[in-house]
């Protein structure tokens, strides 16, 4: 006999939404959720299966035995099995032991709301309550106003099983991120942090990018109480919390979603829209009700539970196309004939809809790589509803041209202008990630053609470039101090290499970025329109130099911008300006503080010989392999 009292945490309405798909707060009612019931204290336990035949809790507490707590299937053809469990409290660990109806098969799954889950490679969930005090108050009061698209914006990507390793080269912890972690982001001026996948997943060489715990922070370092202490830690210091999530697909471990009942629940049944071959994983049903409410839930739990301040939402592309990495007949049109996925494309407009709806000051970022039109426009207006888009183009192009011999640069200066023919079609993030520093693509520092001295003026250059042009901006970690190997998920980064004075440079001017960004109104108030950007002239390509004009709303703020591509110091300039009055420099790639030679600009006179379609005109030294910033 079963030891499951009929409990339920679910009301009619609950239900009604649920298979609607508008049930945004499910993390509340599935899963395990410590109760009382008739002065008992136990575990409620909740679980969608609606093939199954028969559903069980097991578990130390009962030995594992399929047969101790079966629980109870509501009526309401909810497909959700329930049941009170007396005297399981916080810490057991518990899996779903399901008999499906399809012949009979039997799987035994991981809790797919559980909010924390046992460390790898073990597999089961752990019945938990994540208590804690919220200090971030203030931060949350006017978020909105940090967090805003007219604000600076600059954000330091991490691993966290990479960043640093402790003595004995374990992983740090979250209560040690929090302190070291968290005073380095400072330091070094970033405004927001964005962790890559800490959701629960069971294989390291993913990355994250493959959950099996997608309401669980990692048990790697440590628990989901101390998970919160970090993201608390670094509102108090005024820095965002931005997550990777992934609701582009998931993997076929045992204990996760895939076949969860015995059937196709989560996935799509038919391969070609549910299986992904490029990262052999499976493909959510981006069709099915429940299957919506339960993405749309765990997005808004991270909001919710854990304070965060926005999504980057992983491999936007390969959600939006029927066609995303397949050949010819591998894939079926859509009704209406073309490649567009009309189901997820509908999900992801309801899921920012939900997002911004519910809460205020938050972003969702799209790693999108495709044109697909209006990604960040609004949904009311035909978009997709993002609040920012990666610009791989941009990414690609430029990384492109640095990667040239100084020599050659002048016949591509199109690499570097043309993104400025398309950088105002939507809110862009210019990210160098992670993706950009593996798999034989070496290091930021190492892309860079030259000798050693070239390389690092060519990635101040680059640091310099990025921050002046239009959009907000995103580094990976290492590469804010030149470091030299390809990340390695396994290895903590090359701090050591801080005793050098090129590297120690290269972290200091990146520094000095971030807080000029963060004190320039012109840098960041007009970052998504064309008012807040004006050439004096891109057509210089013999000398492989830019110049133009960064805007905000105040004209006293405007920057002039010049940087010069080549090793050869381009001495006597001359830029026109577009107004009179008293002009200085305010940063110089060049300064021999970050590992430059000194070729700075200490006076700078206005001329009346016109230049460049202005009256006025100034003359300055743009070093070599340099840029200059004037105000």
């Amino acid at each position: 006999m079963s030891n499951v009292t009929v409990h339920s945490l679910f009301s009619d309405f609950d239900i009604s939404l649920f298979k609607s798909g508008k049930h945004y707060r499910l993390y509340e009612k599935l899963g395990s959720h410590i109760v009382e019931v008739d002065g008992v204290e136990g575990t409620y336990f909740a679980v969608w299966a609606p093939t199954a035949k028969s559903v069980s809790v097991v578990g130390n507490f009962n030995g594992w035995n399929v047969d101790e707590h079966k629980l109870n299937v509501r009526w309401d053809s909810s497909g959700i099995w329930e049941g009170f469990i007396p005297n399981v409290g916080k810490g057991e660990i518990y899996k779903y032991k399901i008999q499906s109806n399809n012949n009979d098969i039997w799987t035994e799954k991981a809790d797919p709301f559980a909010r924390y889950c046992e460390q790898p490679p073990k597999t089961a969930s752990i019945v938990w309550t994540a208590d804690h005090r919220w200090n971030d108050k203030a931060w949350m009061g006017y978020r909105k106003d940090k967090n805003g698209l007219d604000k600076p914006y600059s954000v330091y990507e991490v691993h966290l099983g990479s960043w640093k390793k402790n003595a004995e080269n374990k992983f740090l912890t979250y209560k040690e991120f929090a302190n070291d972690l968290v005073s380095y982001v400072k330091e070094m001026g970033y405004t927001h942090v964005e962790f890559m996948p800490i959701m629960e997943y069971p294989y390291d060489p993913s990355w994250g990018y493959q959950l099996t715990g997608y309401f669980a922070p990692t048990s790697r370092f440590g628990s989901p109480e101390e998970f919160k202490l970090l993201v608390d830690t670094f509102h108090q210091n005024d820095i965002g919390v931005i997550l990777d999530w992934v609701p582009s697909h998931f993997p076929e471990d045992a204990h996760g979603l895939g076949f969860f009942d015995g059937s196709h629940l989560y996935e799509h049944p038919d391969r070609k829209k549910g299986y992904h071959t490029d990262w052999k994983s499976l493909i959510f049903n981006y069709g099915r009700n429940e299957v919506r409410a339960f993405l749309i839930s765990n997005a808004l739990f991270w909001l919710d539970e854990f304070h965060v301040d926005g999504l980057r939402v992983d491999a936007v592309a390969s959600m939006l196309y029927l066609d995303y990495s397949r050949e010819e007949g591998e894939w079926e049109p859509n009704i209406y004939g073309n490649n567009e996925n009309l189901e997820a494309i509908s999900f992801i407009r309801e899921l920012n809809e939900a997002v911004y709806s519910n809460y205020d000051g938050v972003q969702t970022i799209a790693e999108e790589s495709t044109a697909f039109s209006g990604v960040t426009r609004a949904v009311e207006y035909g978009g997709l509803g993002f609040g920012m888009k990666w610009m791989m183009g941009w990414m690609h192009d430029t990384l492109k041209y640095f990667k040239k011999e100084s020599i050659y640069r002048r016949h591509h200066q199109n690499d570097l202008t043309f993104s400025l023919t398309y950088a105002f079609t939507e809110h862009f993030m210019l990210p160098f990630s992670h993706d950009e520093v593996v798999y034989g693509k070496q290091s930021l520092v190492y892309r860079m053609p030259g000798d050693e001295w070239q390389r690092f003026a060519n990635l101040r250059l680059l640091f310099g470039y990025m921050f002046t042009h239009p959009g907000t901006k995103l580094t990976f970690m290492g590469g804010e101090f030149g470091q030299t190997s390809e990340w390695n998920f396994e290895q903590s980064l090359d701090w050591h290499l801080l005793q050098y004075d090129g590297h120690a440079g290269i972290q200091d001017f990146v520094k000095d970025l971030n807080h000029l960004y963060k004190n320039s109104p012109a840098l960041y108030e007009k970052q998504f329109s064309p008012e807040g950007f004006q050439w004096i002239d891109y057509s210089d390509h013999e000398n492989s130099i830019l110049t133009y004009v960064r805007k905000g709303h105040n004209p006293e703020n405007d920057l002039i911008i010049a940087c010069n591509f080549t090793p050869v110091p381009r001495e006597n300039y001359r830029i026109g300006i577009p107004k009179k009055g008293k002009i200085k420099e305010i940063l110089n790639s060049d300064d021999k503080k970050y590992g430059g030679g000194g070729n700075l600009n200490s006076s700078i006179k206005t001329s009346t010989q016109s230049s460049h379609g202005h009256k006025k005109s100034i003359e300055i030294t743009i070093p070599p392999l340099g840029i200059v910033i004037l105000k």
